[in-house]
């Protein structure tokens, strides 16, 4: 049985739509990590030190498993 493996993706971005980061910035991956708690534990500082900025977000994405495609 594969285990599953989460990053934790995301950073600042150009407008609140989230699909295009701030110029000259790349998007941010932690990771990766074995539960999802640990993944939570790490979106959860992310998410609270950029709490007052309405262009930055952060979100946990599940690695495929050897073989899958992702979405």
């Amino acid at each position: 049985m594969t285990r599953k493996r989460y990053w934790v993706v995301g950073g600042r971005y150009a407008s609140t739509d989230f699909a295009t980061v701030v110029a000259g910035t790349t998007e941010e991956r932690y990771g990766p990590f074995e539960t999802y708690a640990d993944a939570r534990r790490e979106w959860q500082a992310h998410a609270w030190r950029t709490v007052d900025t309405c262009i930055a977000c952060y979100r946990i994405v599940e690695e495929p498993a050897p073989g899958q495609n992702a979405a």
